[in-house]
């Protein structure tokens, strides 16, 4: 795609095919017609299905995404607004990711022959009639957006418009995205965008941005060697004009102002002005850098990262050496045969009988370390597969569509694991494990998805997702997952329980008195700390892309904590149960699980101080939202960080007893 396009045959026979569709009167899918053109054009060389060819002339189409806002949890499509719609409106097909997250894509009526400017072209006119209560509501929606600040978000060759403003210290920032209109208060304070003009200073006002200034920048391949020209940016302005004339306007004059009581009848008109600017500095490839260089904290933030990471890393280094050298002493000791009284010492040794003695529910640990497994392995293929750039910000929906795609077809090593474990544990209700393997934790996340669901229904919000893709997930859960977990669970209790380096003893040790920091919930509290500590700031970045709707795109950084958050896991789990073995509390099967898990507590924590702190969310619906999704994040990064706690500890412990002496 990258490289210049050569004349290959694939170009002819799809221009063929399309006009056989057409001689045929059948309407071509929107894929074959971008395609057919994707050699041939002899303007501008078409890559995606979010750009339209005309055959005779060269026709950009500009597609419209959804709706959004910071202030609001509920996305809404472009139609739902009183605006101008496509008369010939098409939808591109969207993968699972992109309805998973409440895209919505459409073209738009904002359609522009290549390298022809257009200054004031009308594009609809929105006339509302005091006293027809239909008009009445769609302006009382279109208010609405306005002051909760909706975010238009549109697409011009798989590239998204940008609206580029000055920021503090001089800097740039382009925003994926550009609103609907603003606010001035009644009181005159100026909200959101309407800070950028001193004429939208009427108290009590809405301006709507009924005018458009678009400006496409392109690469030229005459001077290359190759044919036509590629677009490098898609840039706009928005603008609110009052156009006298609808059937002439001049896009000039006072800003369309937009009263907040409906008392006259008001009539809107949507402009908009298009411009190409050649510059062959930008190369195709590099055409994203300018939207992600502008980033908001982008810089300033890598230091604090890389520190974090520093401190981390040290941290896990000299716990490293404590458990080492203190490990390589005790072992030592136990194992000195002319040592009368080393049978008499304190210590984890002494706890050898008891230390693989099953737990209490062990079930539910079994089906819980499945689960995990599973999300193990799926986040690691993600973000390693993200590292690589097939799952950039260019393919939409990707990174979701990967995520449950590789979820459905993990089911195998989630039944091994948790059948193995619970053979090992010596539980019998082998059908009890698999079915609670397979729907139990699956079957939580659903129910709560499907709640999130009902209420973006009710709000009609474009985020709900159909009925016909929430059967297609229920399908992949019991069409592919559940039989795999079958199969799965089907090998593990074939296989043998896990070897134990040490007999168990037939009654159990009394476990003496505790101090305060090796009783259970001080160690399990304690434990998440340092986790938490590696990935918080991370965790930021990737909140700012879920609610506050910037582009994530440092895969290889995350893919670099999520490493160190494996290590830090496994090192404080490890560093725990050693101190509790050494108090001779031989219960460490939950309590490993757990002591990791808890850094999930401090991640809803933190949720709920981003809430507070950095998000401007109003409404019940949009609250219950956030925190019904984060519940969802919570539940999946406990059993993911408990399972990474779980098996370190689990290696440690029959690491340790299988190198002692035990008579």
């Amino acid at each position: 795609i990258k490289n210049p396009v050569p004349d290959v045959t694939r170009s002819d026979i799809l221009l063929f095919l399309w006009i056989v569709f057409l001689l045929l009167g059948i309407t071509a899918p929107l894929e074959l017609e971008t395609q057919a053109f994707h050699f041939t054009c002899s303007n501008i060389c078409v890559r995606d299905q979010y750009t339209l060819i005309s055959l005779f002339e060269t026709l950009i189409q500009l597609f419209v995404n959804r709706l959004d806002s910071v202030e609001s949890v509920l996305p809404y499509e472009y139609d739902v607004f009183d605006f101008c719609k496509d008369d010939n409106e098409r939808r591109p097909s969207e993968n699972l990711g992109q309805v998973l997250f409440g895209e919505r894509i459409e073209t738009s009526p904002y359609k522009f022959s290549f390298k022809k400017d257009v200054k004031c072209q009308e594009l609809c006119t929105k006339v509302y009639v005091k006293g027809k209560p239909e008009d009445k509501n769609m302006l009382d929606f279109l208010k609405r957006g306005m002051q909760l600040n909706y975010q238009h978000h549109w697409i011009v060759d798989n590239m998204p418009v940008t609206w580029c403003y000055d920021v503090e210290d001089g800097q740039k920032y382009c925003n994926p995205g550009f609103p609907i209109g603003c606010l001035v208060t009644i009181d005159g304070r100026a909200k959101d965008a309407c800070v950028i003009n001193s004429e939208f200073n009427k108290k009590n006002t809405f301006y709507v941005f009924n005018h458009v200034a678009i400006k496409i920048t392109y690469h030229n391949g005459e001077g290359e060697g190759w044919r036509g020209a590629r677009l490098v940016a898609a840039t706009l302005e928005p603008k609110s004009i009052k156009n006298v004339d609808a059937e002439k306007p001049t896009c000039e004059g006072l800003p369309m102002e937009v009263p907040a009581e409906f008392d006259s009848d008001l009539k809107i008109t949507y402009t908009y002005s298009v411009t190409f600017e050649e510059n062959n500095d930008i190369k195709w490839a590099s055409r994203w850098d300018y939207i992600l260089v502008s980033m908001p904290h982008t810089n300033i933030q890598w230091f604090s990262i890389m520190n974090s990471l520093v401190i981390v890393l040290f941290l896990s280094g000299m716990v490293a050496m404590i458990m080492l050298r203190t490990l390589h002493k005790d072992i030592a000791r136990y194992n000195q045969v002319d040592q009368e009284d080393a049978q008499e010492e304190s210590g984890w040794k002494q706890v050898h009988g008891d230390v693989f003695r099953p737990p209490r529910k062990g079930m539910l640990l079994s089906v819980f370390l499945g689960q995990g497994t599973q999300i193990f392995i799926m986040t690691f293929i993600t973000l390693f597969l993200a590292c690589l750039g097939f799952l950039s910000p260019a393919n939409r929906g990707a990174l979701m569509t990967c995520s449950v795609v590789l979820w459905v077809l993990l089911g195998t090593p989630a039944g091994y694991v948790s059948a193995r474990l619970y053979k090992t544990f010596g539980g019998e209700k082998w059908k009890t494990n698999v079915l609670l393997t397979a729907l139990l934790c699956p079957g939580i996340v659903f129910a709560d998805f499907f709640l999130m669901n009902l209420i973006l229904w009710v709000e009609g919000s474009s985020a709900a997702i159909p009925f016909g893709t929430l059967v297609a997930i229920l399908a992949l859960w019991f069409g592919i997952s559940v039989p795999l977990t079958f199969v799965g669970a089907y090998f593990g209790f074939k296989k043998p329980a896990i070897e134990q380096p040490v007999r168990t003893n037939q009654i159990p040790r009394q476990i003496p008195e505790q101090s305060f920091f090796t009783k259970p919930v001080p160690g399990i509290v304690m434990g998440g700390i340092l986790p938490f500590g590696c990935i918080f700031i991370q965790l930021f970045f990737i909140l700012n892309s879920i609610w506050s709707h910037q582009m994530y795109y440092m895969f290889g950084f995350l893919f670099l904590v999520f490493i160190i958050l494996l290590i830090t896991c496994s090192e404080a789990t490890i560093l725990l149960c050693y101190f509790h073995l050494c108090a001779e509390d031989y219960h460490w099967w939950w309590r490993s699980f757990l002591t990791s898990g808890f850094t999930a507590v401090y991640l809803f924590v933190y949720a709920v101080h981003y809430f507070f702190s950095k998000l401007q969310i109003v409404g019940a619906a949009s609250t219950i939202l956030y925190f019904g999704y984060t519940s969802i994040m919570v539940l999946i990064f406990f059993l993911f960080t408990g399972t990474i706690g779980f098996f370190a500890c689990f290696w440690f412990v029959n690491k340790i007893y299988s190198v002692v002496k035990v008579d």
